[in-house]
Formats: structure tokens, C-alpha cells, sequence
């Protein structure tokens, strides 16, 4: 009998620490927005800060996993600052980003979702490469495609890119 399980899991953690690092990182990328009551312990708390991030799980098998954006400059400047991020480098590094938000960002959200997987629940079997058409090995090289393969040198030239 297939029986088919869904849940929906919420409320991840916003950040991670990293002892190596001695700093918070983002858990799921930095733009996800942190829970509106949970809005003033990004500066003196962040490890307790919980995400408006989501997975639906099937089976025990995650299917898609997502997240609803920040869409105000002074909150993703204070998530930015709280992974240890200063304002010049956040600048630097996603200038497309937060230029974008003098244009009224709406809020938003988007999800990415395991096709294999839901393909292989549904096709009862418990191993996903055997429903991927063109499976990697262990090693993530593709057999059928011959892939990693050599690059052409007028292709590296061009790309400004030299090899040793």
C-alpha cells in the first residue's frame, strides 16, 4: 500500500554559530527573513532567531526547501551586520541586491524543489539513481556526457582564464 506523508517544516534557525570562525553565519542563505516577533534579538540574541524558512517533506524525504526574502534594506543591513558583515562589504559583494530595495522590493518568497526525489517516491524505490536520467558517480564525473572534459585553450583565453 503506498501511503504518502507530507509535513511541512518551519521555523529553522536564522543563523549558525561557527566556533572555528568565533562568528553567526547565515543557516539558509542571507537574504531569508528572520520571524517578525523574534525581530529584536538579531543584535543580542541571533542564535535564538528563527527563519521564515521551509521545507515540505514527503515520506521522510525532503521535496522542496525555501525561504521568504527580506525586503527591507535596514532589516538585511542588521542580518548582514549580525553574520559578521560590515555595510561596505555587503555593498561590495551584493551591490545588485541593495540598490534594488530604493526600488520598493514586495515581499516574496521562492522555493526549490527535488524533481528526482518525488519522481523516485513515486516510482517506490529508495534510490535516486534510478530515476536520474543521467546519474554522476561518486566522483561527479558523467559517464554518458564525458563530462568533466578538457576545455579548449582559445576557450580559456578568451574567458581570461589561465591554468596550472
Amino acid at each position: 500500500k503506498n501511503e504518502f506523508n507530507f509535513t511541512w517544516i518551519t521555523e529553522f534557525p536564522l543563523f549558525e554559530y561557527n566556533e572555528e570562525e568565533n562568528r553567526y553565519h547565515a543557516a539558509h542563505h542571507p537574504f531569508t527573513a528572520p520571524m517578525d516577533e523574534d525581530l529584536d534579538m538579531i543584535e543580542t540574541n541571533p542564535g535564538a532567531v528563527r527563519s521564515k524558512a521551509y521545507d515540505l517533506v514527503l515520506n521522510g524525504y525532503e521535496l522542496l526547501s525555501g525561504s521568504i526574502r527580506i525586503h527591507d534594506q535596514k532589516l538585511q543591513e542588521k542580518v548582514f551586520e549580525a553574520i559578521g558583515m560590515t555595510l561596505e562589504e555587503a555593498h561590495e559583494k551584493f551591490s545588485w541586491f541593495m540598490d534594488a530595495f530604493q526600488y520598493g522590493t514586495p515581499p516574496h518568497g521562492g522555493v526549490g524543489i527535488g524533481l528526482e526525489r518525488l519522481t523516485m517516491i513515486l516510482a517506490g524505490t529508495d534510490n535516486i539513481r534510478d530515476v536520474v536520467a543521467f546519474p554522476k558517480t561518486a566522483s561527479a564525473s558523467d559517464l554518458m556526457a564525458q563530462a568533466p572534459s578538457p576545455v579548449d585553450p582559445a576557450q580559456l583565453k578568451e574567458l581570461g582564464i589561465e591554468t596550472k
